[in-house]
């Protein structure tokens, strides 16, 4: 089974590609919602876009919701958010500052229970999605001097696979390459998660 942290980051992935797919507004420029002012994050032009700078609690959500609690906000292996001071709000957290499709639990986890500062995006309403989601660029504990970029993940990742390669023994290219935990899943299901047959029999019709 893939750990809930490659599973976090993993659907930062799916969320992202889905907002990217969606259309860009006509100004191409971000929304200005309630916590646009003071916002110094960067605009990357997906639909729905909203800068969003604002105060909060970091929280495990599986605690926040159901009550099922962990020790340090379950040390990396939990989806984490933040509880927004203004209106009470669980925020969702899916995405960091960098462009590679990484996740956000690296960059909120030594808040774990704190109150934080962050400036980032919110990112998905439309006809397609009825809530945003949370891409965070700048984190600092609150009212600190001074901000922390959002950009943990692949540094805390390399140290951890510090011989990843890929199945081609390859060191270069995107961390989901390389992941261990991606290439045991691939191994065992395939590309489509529905077996390797399937993915033979996909490449032998398309050759």
């Amino acid at each position: 089974m893939v750990s809930m942290s490659l599973k976090t980051t993993l659907t930062a992935s799916l969320l992202l590609s889905m907002a990217l797919a969606l259309p860009i507004s006509s100004a191409g420029a971000a929304e200005e919602g309630a916590f646009a002012e003071g916002s110094k994050a960067r605009e990357w032009g997906l639909s729905g876009e909203e800068k969003a700078t604002f105060t909060g609690k970091v929280v495990d959500i599986t605690c926040e919701l159901a009550g099922d609690c962990a020790d340090n906000c379950g040390n990396g292996n939990r989806n984490l958010g933040i509880v927004r001071e203004a209106d009470n709000v669980l925020v969702l957290v899916m995405k960091n500052s960098q462009a590679a499709f990484n996740g956000a639990v690296e960059d909120l986890l030594p808040y774990c229970n704190k109150r934080v500062d962050v400036d980032g995006v919110l990112v998905g309403a439309n006809e397609f999605v009825t809530a945003k989601f949370y891409m965070v660029q700048s984190i600092r504990e609150a009212g600190a001097p001074e901000w922390s970029k959002a950009n943990r993940w692949t540094k805390r990742w390399a140290e951890r696979n510090p011989n990843a390669t890929t199945p081609s023994g390859s060191t270069k290219g995107p961390w989901f390459r390389r992941d261990p935990r991606v290439l045991k899943q691939l191994a065992k299901d395939g590309h489509f998660g529905l077996g390797l047959e399937v993915d033979q029999q996909y490449i032998r019709d398309n050759e």
